[in-house]
């Protein structure tokens, strides 16, 4: 029970804001695009820490190679990036007669012999076993205080179930649908890729501290590598995907009361979110792999990002010099000059996105380069589930390809490419596909790792004509690491990596239009790269400096929260009667039970204790509501000199000596022996022994004070 004085319009009184000093305690952690699990803390209403886990918490679950998506040329692409498939490490898990036959690794000086768990091949060890992935760091963060996992994009789901089947996990996953079914194919892909080519050997020697210091690199650099798992199993995943709740852009989530996540679009792919997480008075965008070219999705939404308090931004573009227009220009050509000299073309890539760009390039392409007759191949377990899903998720899709649907036509032109028998997708290359498959062709396939999937055959198949071409167009992983186990390879091998994320050419003018006022970042996105310190268009050139942030670090934003918002309720407000103090300035004085549940305030009309029925027994006390006291008047208003000293005069007080202070007047009532003192904020009479002098005086004060 308590008094507070509100300071409202007239015209208002149902919700009003005041100062409330009450404690907020709300942790967010937040799985986005490829690059960061971040920790937002908000400790007291004070501060908002961002905790940058370390590695492999950092890692995106899609066998990514950029912890903070650097944006490095190939050669230092190794230096920076880390990958949760270690791909230079693993060799391949599909059965090859010729990997079968590489020779086992022996030390140079004969003391360790591990011929049946690594191999050699060109002048590179790799392990000999079902490949394993790092695991987020459980170690960092404790998964049982996890509250919420937002995820940006279907890139980023698939370390989902081995976060989500934790025993200790009971929070909520949040994001779009398209996100969460093609998630979904992307990691039943992956599932039915490791179950069909099962090893019953497991490789676990060379993890011996002692043992794995001594081998080459890169198998001598690899970190922690005793909590590297297999794949999990498609229960897992069915299990993990039922925790997600759908949200759609632009709708507002509500967090335990305490603040309201938004999905936006980021104009990367079908159903990618940038997040809007805010309060009553604070704003943190949260922008990862976004980009404002003019692709298959909805364009990025800026406005939404804009006036806001902190932007966290990571997830730009890993390949920051090369365009995405000129990338599809050289896929175009290379593919075309394969086929007119009678090879075959491979593209290892995943069952959704880019894909989707690239055959509507060929579409347009294919009759103006005599293409027509070439066969096109798309070969994955989710391929038909996949160009599906392209066509259903309008909504979700550009304008342009949005009002296709209205017309009816397929939004995509691959469906007509489906229906004239140019484009052919199977589940993988047996059955079907080995009946129907002639050659020269295009073939689209995984993995673009080339450790596991059909692509594997392929390279197997074509990789000693020099007629035949394996063009890479993912950036996540390095080509020249991907085909170290193949090695020697005769065919061609092009580097095409697209990539529309931003580039850091791009950062400044969208920061430029959103105005954050504080931007934090990875310390990476700050300076060049350290072999080409020369190279300032590799790195961020902000008018505001922005605050970055390293590996396992804890930064404090600059949020200082000063007021809450507390909810009036329809009754009391009807109770309250406003004074006009200023001109459209009222306040008025209210006693209430205050309620916080959920982290929402408010105010409750005082209950009125019942009147106790006489009786003459003498009863057990029993606990009652508070009373409730009618509130004393308060006083607004000054008290002027001037006056002052001419209403003390005209009640006979005249030897008045007036003394100048900082905080306003002291009047010395020499014949009294009494001390007035008039401040901005409080009038005080200091008289000893004369109580009825006081009461005078303190009634000739009151005269210039309004009583609320």
């Amino acid at each position: 029970m308590f008094s507070l004085i509100f300071t409202i319009p007239t015209q208002c009184k149902r919700f009003i804001s005041i100062m409330l000093y009450n404690v907020l305690s709300l942790l967010i952690c937040c799985l986005f695009f490829r690059t960061v699990f971040v920790s937002l803390v908000l400790w007291d209403s004070q501060t908002v820490h961002v905790f940058a886990p370390s590695q492999s918490l950092l890692d995106s679950p899609h066998f990514c190679r950029n912890l903070y998506s650097l944006g490095v040329s190939e050669d230092q692409f190794e230096k920076y990036c880390f990958s949760l498939l270690h791909t230079e490490i693993w060799l391949s898990c599909v059965y090859s007669p010729r990997l079968s036959k590489l020779p086992g690794w022996v030390s140079k000086d004969g003391t360790i012999a591990l011929e049946k768990e690594l191999k050699e091949c060109a002048g590179r060890v790799f392990v000999d076993s079902l490949p394993e992935f790092c695991l987020p760091e459980r170690e960092l963060l404790d998964l049982s205080t996890i509250d919420v996992i937002l995820i940006s994009n279907y890139h980023c789901m698939m370390a989902l179930p081995y976060i989500t089947e934790h025993p200790g996990f009971t929070g909520t996953v949040y994001a779009t649908e398209p996100t969460l079914q093609i998630g979904r194919l992307l990691m039943e892909e992956l599932v039915n890729f490791m179950e069909r080519v099962p090893k019953a050997q497991s490789a676990t020697c060379w993890k011996n501290k002692e043992i794995q210091r001594l081998l080459p690199g890169p198998l001598k650099e690899a970190v922690d590598v005793w909590t590297w798992k297999r794949c999990y199993s498609l229960q897992e995943v069915n299990s993990a995907l039922s925790k997600v709740q759908l949200v759609g852009y632009s709708q507002k989530v509500e967090l335990f009361g305490a603040v309201q996540v938004t999905p936006l679009s980021s104009g990367y792919s079908l159903g990618s979110s940038n997040w809007i997480i805010q309060s009553h008075y604070e704003k943190v965008a949260y922008v990862s792999g976004s980009s404002l070219l003019t692709t298959h999705p909805q364009p990025m939404d800026q406005s939404s990002l804009k006036n806001s308090d902190v932007l966290i931004l990571t997830g730009l573009t890993q390949i920051p010099t090369a365009n995405p227009d000129g990338m599809l220009g050289e896929f175009c050509s290379n593919l075309a000059m394969t086929i007119r000299a009678g090879g075959n073309v491979l593209i290892p890539c995943y069952p959704s996105g880019v894909i989707y760009d690239l055959l509507e390039c060929l579409y347009q392409f294919i009759d103006s380069a005599n293409l027509g007759s070439t066969p096109f191949y798309f070969i994955s377990p989710v391929a038909n589930s996949s160009l599906e899903f392209s066509q259903i998720f309008a909504e979700w899709l550009c304008q342009n390809k949005q009002s296709k649907v209205y017309l009816p036509e397929p939004p995509f032109p691959h469906a007509e490419l489906i229906q004239t028998n140019k484009l052919k997708h199977y589940p993988s290359i047996h059955g079907d596909f080995s009946a129907e498959f002639r050659q020269p062709c295009v073939v689209f396939t995984g993995h673009p790792s080339l450790r596991f999937g059909d692509a594997v055959h392929f390279v197997e198949l074509w990789g000693k004509s020099s007629l035949n071409t394996i063009i890479f167009t993912e950036p996540d992983f390095s080509y020249l690491d991907a085909l170290a186990p193949y090695q020697p390879l005769a065919m061609k091998c092009v580097y095409c990596p697209i990539d529309t994320r931003l580039n850091f050419h791009q950062v400044p003018k969208l920061l430029k239009e959103v105005q954050p006022l504080h931007v934090v970042c990875p310390e990476q996105y700050t300076q060049p790269p350290p072999t080409q310190v020369h190279r300032s268009d590799l790195m961020l050139e902000l008018q505001l400096p922005p605050m970055p942030y390293r590996r396992c670090s804890v930064l404090g934003l600059p949020f200082r929260r000063r007021y809450e918002r507390i909810q009036l309720l329809p009754e009391l407000a009807k109770s309250l009667v406003p004074s006009e103090i200023k001109p459209g300035i009222s306040v008025a004085t209210v006693s209430a039970v205050l309620q916080s549940k959920d982290n929402k305030h408010v105010l409750q009309p005082a209950p009125k204790p019942a009147p106790a029925p006489p009786s003459k027994k003498r009863k057990r006390v029993v606990e009652e509501s508070p009373e409730v006291r009618a509130p004393k008047p308060l006083l607004s208003g000054a008290v002027p000199l001037e006056p002052s000293l001419a209403t003390l005069h005209k009640h006979g007080i005249t030897e008045v000596k007036v003394e100048d202070t900082p905080d306003g007047h002291i009047l010395h009532l020499q014949a009294e022996d009494t001390l007035i003192q008039l401040e901005e904020d409080g009038t005080h009479i200091v008289c000893d022994s004369n109580e009825s002098l006081r009461i005078t005086l303190r009634d000739l004060v009151l005269r210039f004070l309004q009583k609320l």
